[in-house]
C-alpha cells in the first residue's frame, strides 16, 4: 500500500518541481541556512505531491479512460478515494508547515511565510482552477503556467524572504517555457487527451496556431532569460552565461519553428524532450554563472 501512496505524489515530477526551488534558493542566498534549504526541499516537495494527489482525485473517472493514466493507483482500484483524500490533505497540511519554519517573520497577516504562501495559491491554482478548466478551455494551460513557474520563485524567496525583480524573472522564464511545454505534450497526447474530454491544444487541432503560439513563448522566456545581463542584481549574468544561455534559448526556439514547419508528431516529440533539457541547463548554468563568474 505504501508503494500506491508513493505513486499518488509523482515522486519524479516532485523532485523535478523541487529541482527549481533549489535553484531558486542558491540563486538567492547570502548566508546558506541548512535549515530553512531542508524546510524548502521537504516541504515543497510535499505540497507537490499533495498538488498531485488532488489532481488525480478529481481526474479519476477521466484517467480510467486514458492509457497513459489508467494505471494509477485510483483508476485500477488499489486505493480509495477517500484514502487518497485523506493522504493529500495530510502532506498538504505537512508540507505548508514546514515550508511555514521558512523565515516566519516576513508573515502575511502574522499567519503565514511567505514560503507557505507561495506553497498554498500553487495548490490552490494547481487543483482548483487548471484541473478543472482542462475540461472547458486551453485558457487552463495559462492558469496551470503560474502554479507551475513558482517554485523557482519560491526557492528566491526562501532565501531572500523578497519579492522583486530577481523573484519576478525568475517566474517569467519559468512561466514562458511551459508554454511550448505543455503544447508539445497536447500535442503527442493529443487523442488521450481528446478521448477524456480534456482542451489542452490550443485551437483543438494539431495545426500552425498551437505551434505559432509555442514559437512565441519560447521567444520571450529567451528573451527574458537573459535580462539580467542588461541590468544589476544578483541575478547579474556575465557575458559568459550570457552567450551559454541565448544559445540554449535560441535551440530551443528553433525546436518550436520546426513543430510550426512540419506540424508533425516527431517535432513534437523533439520539442517536449527539449523542454526536458532545456530547463535544468538553463537553471545550472545560472547557478554556475553565480559561483564562478
Amino acid at each position: 500500500m505504501l508503494k500506491h501512496f508513493a505513486e499518488l505524489l509523482k515522486f519524479k515530477l516532485s523532485v523535478t518541481v523541487v529541482f527549481s526551488a533549489i535553484v531558486g534558493y542558491l540563486l538567492g542566498f547570502d548566508t546558506f541556512d541548512i535549515y530553512h534549504f531542508s524546510y524548502l526541499i521537504f516541504g515543497g516537495f510535499l505540497v507537490t505531491g499533495s498538488a498531485n494527489t488532488f489532481n488525480q482525485i478529481i481526474e479519476v473517472e477521466k484517467d480510467k479512460l486514458m492509457q497513459r493514466t489508467s494505471v494509477r493507483p485510483l483508476p485500477k482500484g488499489n486505493l480509495t478515494v477517500l484514502q487518497a483524500i485523506i493522504f493529500a490533505l495530510f502532506t498538504a497540511l505537512l508540507g505548508l508547515f514546514i515550508l511555514n519554519k521558512i523565515n516566519p517573520q516576513g508573515t502575511f497577516y502574522g499567519v503565514m511565510s511567505k514560503s507557505s504562501f507561495f506553497g498554498l495559491i500553487s495548490i490552490f491554482l494547481y487543483v482548483l482552477s487548471y484541473t478543472p478548466l482542462k475540461r472547458v478551455s486551453t485558457i487552463s494551460i495559462f492558469v496551470g503556467a503560474v502554479p507551475g513557474a513558482i517554485p523557482f520563485l519560491l526557492g528566491y524567496v526562501a532565501a531572500t524572504d523578497d519579492f522583486g525583480l530577481a523573484a519576478g524573472t525568475l517566474f517569467a522564464i519559468q512561466f514562458f517555457w511551459q508554454f511550448p511545454h505543455f503544447i508539445a505534450i497536447a500535442w503527442v497526447q493529443h487523442d488521450d487527451y481528446k478521448k477524456a474530454g480534456f482542451k489542452m491544444l490550443f485551437g483543438g487541432e494539431k495545426s500552425k496556431y498551437p505551434a505559432l503560439i509555442a514559437v512565441l513563448t519560447s521567444v520571450i522566456m529567451t528573451i527574458v532569460s537573459v535580462l539580467p545581463f542588461f541590468y544589476n542584481n544578483q541575478l547579474n549574468l556575465s557575458i559568459f552565461a550570457f552567450f551559454l544561455i541565448l544559445m540554449l534559448g535560441i535551440w530551443f526556439t528553433l525546436k518550436s519553428v520546426n513543430l510550426y514547419r512540419s506540424l508533425d508528431d516527431i517535432s513534437a516529440r523533439n520539442l517536449m524532450l527539449s523542454s526536458f533539457i532545456y530547463l535544468p541547463i538553463m537553471q545550472i548554468l545560472y547557478v554556475v554563472d553565480r559561483f564562478l563568474f
